[in-house]
């Protein structure tokens, strides 16, 4: 397991490979994370993830599963896409700056955020 130094560390979220599953949930903004996104969170990613849980509970909530995409662009830009899983766009956000250094993959089902390696 990685420590909380090394999560500090990593940006580039070379951890990531460790989760397919989890062990304990927690909570932020009345939802459940994954301890793949409580990882995710912790190193540095947690504007995406607070961005995206209030997109999911205000403006989706009415879906039942999300497959949230952050995906990095040319000159430290970014945006988030928000699919049903079936290639539908219901949401994007541009992003104008992120020191973020990999995209990430998430899915929201059932009130619960994962790692699409943890679904």
């Amino acid at each position: 397991m990685i420590t909380e130094t090394e999560y500090k560390k990593d940006l580039n979220l070379e951890g990531l490979s460790q989760f397919t599953g989890t062990e304990q949930y927690h909570r932020c903004l009345n939802a459940l994370l994954t301890d793949g996104v409580a990882y995710v969170m912790k190193n540095g990613y947690s504007w995406f993830i607070t961005d995206m849980l209030i997109v999911a509970k205000m403006k989706l909530r009415n879906e039942e599963f999300l497959s949230i995409t952050l995906k990095l662009l040319e000159n430290n830009k970014a945006e988030m896409i928000i699919t049903n899983g079936n290639g539908k766009t219901l949401y994007t956000q541009k992003y104008e700056f992120t020191d973020a250094k990999k995209g990430i993959n998430l899915y929201f089902v059932d009130n619960v955020l994962m790692l699409s390696s943890e679904y």
